[in-house]
């Protein structure tokens, strides 16, 4: 990784940007970056759309705000595309990484983007088979491990984000195995052009 990465997850209250924002920001800690990460939300309840951000460094940060120019957007609920601007700031070398089943040409198109790579993964299928519920955010963690390999090494990232987790769900270790399940299945199941 050089410079400064800027990430901007898209989802609706209840999805997990939050955590995967958090989480992530964790694991680039623990490989010992300088990070950020946090959520852009009001009094919205369950389902409202949210934003989450993250900002990783090998030099310490002195921007704060949200994330005007990400080089990475995370979009965990399809359905936010065409009610909310998810290409806003997004540049010609940018990483779109979509939650659906749709084949990354259609969201190119969808969204109206030129340049940049696109990337779509069926993140709710997976959090379904892996978990038993619809919660997309620790597959689409495990997809952005696979566009993006250059922010943080994966085994650090894992053993991080199994540490974490482990805390967050203490004595479900089901629940933390499944999510660890869920982040290489979709590593290997990221597709894009």
């Amino acid at each position: 990784m050089g410079g400064l990465v800027e990430i901007r997850w898209h989802a609706r209250g209840g999805q997990g940007a939050k955590t995967a924002a958090i989480l992530l920001a964790e694991a680039a800690e623990a490989a010992g970056l300088f990070i950020q990460g946090f959520p852009e939300y009001g009094p919205e309840r369950m389902g409202a759309p949210i934003l989450a951000f993250n900002r990783l460094s090998k030099s310490p940060i002195r921007v704060h705000g949200h994330v005007e120019h990400p080089d990475i957007v995370v979009v965990l609920d399809p359905t936010l595309i065409g009610k909310v601007n998810i290409a806003d700031g997004f540049p010609p070398h940018g990483i779109l990484l979509v939650n659906t089943p749709k084949d990354a040409r259609e969201i190119r198109r969808m969204i109206g983007i030129q340049g940049g790579k696109v990337f779509t993964l069926d993140a709710t299928g997976i959090s379904l088979a892996e978990l038993g519920r619809d919660i997309p955010n620790t597959p689409m963690m495990g997809a952005l491990m696979a566009v993006a390999p250059d922010i943080i090494d994966f085994d650090t990232f894992i053993s991080a984000t199994r540490e974490q987790m482990g805390k967050k769900f203490k004595g479900n270790e089901k629940l933390v195995e499944g999510n660890i399940r869920a982040i290489n299945r979709a590593r290997q199941e990221v597709k894009g052009e």
